[in-house]
Parts: C-alpha cells; structure tokens; sequence
C-alpha cells in the first residue's frame, strides 16, 4: 500500500523542471530523481503498474516527496547528482570513486615543472587529461621526458640544487636548474610537448625534419643528429599507441556488460585522437536495473565533476537527444551523443564491451576465490556462522617512540576501507605493546558495549599470546566476551607462511597449511593490518620530529613554524632553502634566518 495521498501531492506539484527526493517512514531519502516536467515525472511512478519488481518496492516504501524547483532541466541534472552523492539513496545507481582522476600538470614557473596532479584545477597552471587511471598519466610523463626533457622536481628542490641530478645525466632533464639550458629553449620544448599532449604530433615531426635539414645544411651535424634521435624516438612513441585518424577526436566510450545481479561499466577515453585507457566500475543498487538506467546514471554522475567531451558513445541511451542536450546546456558547447556507432568509433565500442566483460570475468572469479576463503576460514576455526566481517587489530612504534594501533576491516573477504581506523596511543610505558592493545581495544569496543556500533565476527590480533591475552582481559572488562577472538603469531625465524593461530584461555594452537585458503585470508588481512599501522606510525613519527627540530629554536613560535613549512612545503625544503630564502618569509628576518639555517645543518 502507497503510504501517503499522492493524488492530493501530485496536484500541488507545477509542470517546471526540478528535483525530487523519496522518503520513507523512517525520513530516509530512498531515492533522488530530476524532471523536466515534475508533475508528469513524479505522477508516473503512482499511476501505472510497474514491470520492475524493485520499482514496485521502491513505490511501497514512499511515505513523502520533497521537490526542489530550479531553472532549467540541466540546473536539475547538477542539483540531482550532487544529492546523490551526499545522500547515497538505497535506490539510487551509485557509482563510486575513491579517488579524482588524474591529470598532467605544468606549472606557471620560467621553466614549467611536468607532474601528475589530482584536486582542484588552479587557473594559473595548465592542465591535460583527464586520465582513467595514474598509470596512463605517469606512462605519458615519461614519453615527454624522453622527448622534450622538462623537469619532474618540486620548485623547493629546484630552487636549492648546485649540481644537476642523475635525471640529466641520464637524458630525462636538461637541468635548467644549474642554468644548462636557456628561458627560450625550454619555452620551445615546452611548446612541442603541449602540442604532444594536444594531438599534434606531425606539427611536431615536420619541426624537427626542418630544423634537422637546416642543422646539415650548416654542417652542424652533431645538432642534426641530436635531433634525428629524437624524431626516431618520438616515431617509437606513437608506433605503441592506439591512435585514431582525426588528431583533433575528444571520444567517450561507454559499454555495459552483466546480467540481474553484477553489472560493470566501462569507460574508454579518448583525447586528441590518442586511447587514453579505460577504466573499469561496478555501480551499487544496480540489481535487476536496465541497461539504459546504469549508463544515464553513470553519465549524469560522472559528468557532474568531470567535463563532457565533444562525443559520447553509448549503445542505451533511451532519450539521447535529451541528455545531449542537457550536457551542452551544462558545458555551453555542443555534446553529441551516438547509440549507433559506425566505423571507428565501432570498433572503440567494441573494445569497451570486450574490457567490460573481461572486467566482470575477473570480478566474478575473484568474488568465488572470497567466498572460497570465507568458506576454508570458518572451518578451519569451527566457527557456527561465515565470518563476514573480520577486523584485525596491530600496534606499530620505534623503540616505544609514536605508538600507533592500526584497525583494518574486511567484509565478504574484500577490504572495506571505509571502516579503517587508526588510533594514536598515549599515556602509556613506551614500548608496552600490551598495554596498547588494551587502549585500542577499549576505544573501539566500549561504544559497541553500549550497543552502539557494528559487530565483527571475529578479531584478529597481530601477536602472541601475551597480546591476545591482553586483548581477551580487556574485552571481558567491556562484557563482550562473546566475541570469537584469535591470536596470529609469527612463526619460526618471523618467517610468512609459518605463522600459528593462538587462542585465549587455551594452550590450544592450530597451524594451517600453507596452501589453505582460509590461511590466505588471514594472511592477507594481517598484511593489511601491519601496512595500515606502520604508515601511520611513520607519519606520526615523522610529524614529531619536524616539530620537535623546529620547536627547538628560540624565536620560532607556532605562526613562524606555519609559515615556513608552508612556503618550503615541508621540513625538508626548509633544509634545503638557503639563508636568503628563508630571511625573505615576512616575519623572519636576516639574523633569525642565520639561526633557523645554523640549526637545521
């Protein structure tokens, strides 16, 4: 049953474009949707019969809408997505990305340093990509500092070196930073690799073929064979690159693959006529949805954050002209969407669908290898139920110096990363690593002993016995001596593969073999656990020591210590400045600079 009167709310709703948002009883948002019509759009989920089942759930939960009325249809689609990912709707297609994609840098300096970049895009600098992934991008900054030699290193290392790196001397860098090359000659690599990443590759090629003729023509043939190498080497470049005929082609390709109950989409970019790769997503809240549901939803989300290119291939689409339409309104040029691809752009879509089903053969094997695992795990330790959540607790210092316990998670034999935590363990005997498992044990489980919080399955604990004792002590104080507990010891000699499983209040020990595949698990977690802490720990202890050095010299106080981390970008840069660097910082001057400089050398 409909839980309130929409035909009353439908009435009150105008014909203008907007958002709408589902609630159930709880006053949950269940879903988020836009309308170019609301009063249509909202009317059809309540007065037709719906053939999907999850639809039909969807309207049954219902207990009130909330609208929100904007300009246009395309201010709706921005207002939609941005909802979406804030809300996480239950019957929203959600497609997440733990990270920005990245893009190639150039900073506005004389001599432009050339770096992958994630975050905000700032106007002075120039910017190109975006890349599917980190490897494509790093793979091109490579190629442009075989061919063109710009500089990698931050501008504190730059500004601070008195010799040329190793960079140089092995042909990736023309070491502007010792004055080996000139403004002007590096605007001019500078300029060929724009028009690289731009595309225009035999704008390039006919440059080099003219001035290597004019380099013969005055007999200046070591110059001349300078730059034959380096068309040869750009000819190698391109000859391993998928590129298209049109240099000029910006080219989305979107393709699905999967059935009812797993669904991937991937996305093959192309820019400038060059295949940048392709990435690879398995949205949420997918189940028994369409394929024209998964696409919109994916071209709606991502194009929220990320500029649409001038084409858009997708094989469901079912009102391309409207989305178009709604992309070029939002980007203010002309987006073109293509359902039935011809020529090139069919063979790009064929790729796609071939990356997406070979992506979804992987995840479906590696999802058989989990349960496999979950499976072997809670026989081997005689567990009544599959141990689907796991966390597995680890203590990580240096001689007792900047403690850190490491919480990780996984849940159905994966990583679930939103869960990880670290704790910083203070006002304990440095180095007493049972008394820092007691502390993070507390602090994790005291608010689960108040019933509040999620409930693992079982608790690893990165040690032997005497860690796992304390452990199972702390957790009896806390009442939550029901939870299934073990201990993992290393082995003879700290080897990995001989690691035992301890448990409390028994002399009872169990070593797997190595190839069972429940020891697999908990090997991986524990690996996961051990890198979890450790880099904390390392971060921690590094952050110490920066502002211990820094605290040490009188005149420094916190405002100053900002300050010069900040400028340098961190206690290395500050070592690396020089005496003039340092004095020209506002506040600082030439004697508290000698000091600053005396001190840190």
């Amino acid at each position: 049953m409909i839980s309130f009167d929409f035909s009353s709310f439908i009435k009150t709703l105008p014909a203008q474009p907007g958002v709408y948002r589902m609630l159930d009883g709880q006053n949950t948002v269940i879903y988020v949707g836009k309308a170019r019509d609301l009063k249509r759009r909202v009317a059809s989920y309540f007065q037709k019969q719906h053939d999907n089942p999850r639809t039909r759930l969807m309207v049954t939960l219902v207990a009130r809408i909330e609208v929100t009325l904007t300009a246009s249809e395309a201010e709706a689609l921005l207002l939609e997505c941005n909802l979406i990912k804030q809300l996480q709707p239950r019957f929203n297609v959600l497609f997440k990305d733990d990270k920005s994609y990245p893009y190639i840098l150039l900073t506005a300096h004389p001599f432009p340093q050339i770096r992958l970049y994630r975050g905000e895009l700032d106007p002075r600098h120039r910017y190109f990509g975006p890349y599917p992934n980190a490897w494509a991008a790093r793979e091109v900054i490579g190629h442009l500092q075989k061919l063109f030699q710009l500089r990698t290193c931050a501008d504190t290392v730059f500004k601070n070196r008195s010799r040329a790196c190793l960079l140089h001397q092995i042909g990736r860098c023309k070491a502007p930073c010792v004055g080996l090359v000139s403004v002007p000659e590096y605007e001019q690599d500078l300029q060929q690799a724009m028009a690289f990443l731009q595309g225009r590759e035999s704008d390039i090629l006919d440059t080099l073929r003219a001035a290597m003729q004019q380099a013969a023509q005055v007999q200046n043939f070591e110059w001349a064979a300078q730059i034959r190498d380096r068309i040869a080497l750009m000819q190698q470049v391109l000859s391993r690159q998928s590129v298209s005929s049109r240099r000029d082609t910006d080219v989305d390709i979107i393709a699905t693959h999967g059935s009812a109950q797993h669904v991937v989409l991937n996305l093959v970019m192309i820019r400038a006529g060059r295949h940048l790769g392709d990435k690879s997503f398995f949205p949420q809240n997918a189940d028994s949805v369409d394929e024209s549901t998964v696409i919109e939803a994916f071209m709606a989300q991502h194009y929220s954050a990320l500029e649409a290119p001038g084409v858009i291939v997708a094989s469901a689409v079912q009102d391309p002209e409207g989305m178009a339409q709604l992309l070029s309104q939002r980007f203010g040029r002309v987006v073109q969407i293509i359902t039935h691809p011809q020529g090139e752009k069919r063979a790009w879509y064929q790729g796609a669908l071939q990356n997406a089903r070979f992506a979804l053969e992987q995840h479906q094997a590696q999802q058989a290898t989990q349960g496999l695992r979950l499976d072997a795990l809670q026989q081997s330790l005689g567990l009544a139920t599959l141990p689907t959540r796991i966390e597995c607790f680890d203590i990580s210092h240096l001689q007792g110096e900047a403690t850190v316990a490491s919480c990780v998670v996984f849940e159905a034999g994966k990583p679930f990363k939103a869960d990880y935590r670290r704790y910083n363990i203070e006002g304990i005997t440095p180095g007493d690593d049972y008394a820092a498992m007691r502390q993070v044990l507390q602090r994790r489980f005291q608010p689960l002993a108040k019933g509040e919080g999620k409930r693992p399955d079982l608790i690893l604990i990165d040690g032997g016995r005497g860690q796992l004792n304390a452990a199972w002590k702390m957790m009896q104080d806390l009442g939550l001596n029901d939870l299934m507990l073990v201990g993992v010891a290393k082995g003879e000699g700290r080897k990995p593969g001989l690691e035992t499983l301890v448990f409390p209040q028994t002399q009872r020990a169990l070593s797997l073999p190595q190839e069972d595949l429940g020891f697999h698990l908990i090997q991986a977690i524990r690996d996961e656990a051990h890198r979890f802490a450790i880099t904390g720990h390392r971060a921690r202890r590094g952050k110490s020591r920066l502002h211990s050095t820094l605290q040490e010299i009188e005149g420094i106080g916190a405002k100053r210590r900002q300050k010069l981390l900040v400028q340098f970008g961190g206690l290395r840069g500050v070592q690396n400045a020089s005496v003039e660097d340092i004095a020209a910082i506002p506040g600082i001057g030439s004697a508290l600079a000698h000091k600053i400089w005396r001190q840190l050398h």
